[in-house]
């Protein structure tokens, strides 16, 4: 897919936290299967800064044993995904005012990526129940690169796929792992504050919002001025 000879720039955004605000409900998760495996206990500090943004599986090895077969492995995701689907499913909207500024994007020939370190069922289960699917021109999961956030390689992926030059894109994200990461592409990023205070994000992103009410195709365009 080629960028618009229209847009200025192209958009990609990531999902968890990004696109929904499901951030406490992973967190949340992840406490409940590092209980149930008798792990220590997983404080709110410890998810933000090593867990959120990475990939299940990288997790799964680094707290449950590197050494676990991979039979295990998709057996403890898929334990840890029932947790969280089971949760969030009730509350599952988008972040206010997305849907209205995804339009704006798409009416204004911006291209569209989705850029998530989750997998493609954690992709399917949110997609099917709110209908922005028909927004992304391209959609790359942590599976298909080798090197999760803050390596940039998933946003090169994504801006690749959009046919579209890494200084001429736009990162969305919550992440401080993900924030970086967009700054590792060399790419303009917009962090949102569902994960983290504005005051801790600022100094990693362009513009920082709390939702996407307020925000345009053209400011966007004016950080590329």
């Amino acid at each position: 897919m080629e960028v618009s000879k229209h847009a200025t720039f192209a958009a990609i955004f990531d999902m968890d936290g990004t696109l929904i605000d499901n951030t406490p409900f992973h967190f949340k998760a992840w406490q409940q299967l590092f209980k149930k495996r008798g792990l220590p206990e997983l404080n709110r500090d410890t998810y933000l800064t090593g867990i959120s943004g990475v990939p299940i599986i990288n997790t799964l090895k680094k707290y449950f044993g590197k050494d676990l077969g991979e039979a295990d492995l998709k057996a403890l995701a898929k334990e840890k995904q029932q947790l969280y689907e089971e949760a969030f499913k009730p509350f599952l909207r988008p972040i206010n005012g997305l849907e209205t500024f995804l339009n704006s994007l798409k009416k204004a020939g911006v291209g569209i990526a989705l850029a998530t370190s989750s997998n493609m069922d954690d992709v399917d289960f949110i997609f099917g129940t709110i209908a922005i699917k028909k927004y992304f021109d391209a959609i790359i999961t942590g599976a298909m690169v080798s090197q999760p956030k803050p390596s940039p390689q998933i946003f090169l992926k994504a801006a690749e796929q959009l046919g579209a030059r890494p200084e001429k894109c736009v990162v969305f994200e919550d992440s401080l792992s993900g924030l970086a990461a967009g700054n590792n592409a060399g790419m303009k990023v917009v962090g949102i504050t569902t994960a983290h205070p504005a005051q801790k994000i600022t100094n990693l992103a362009n513009l920082v919002i709390n939702d996407y009410a307020d925000i345009t195709p053209q400011k966007l365009a004016a950080l590329f001025d």
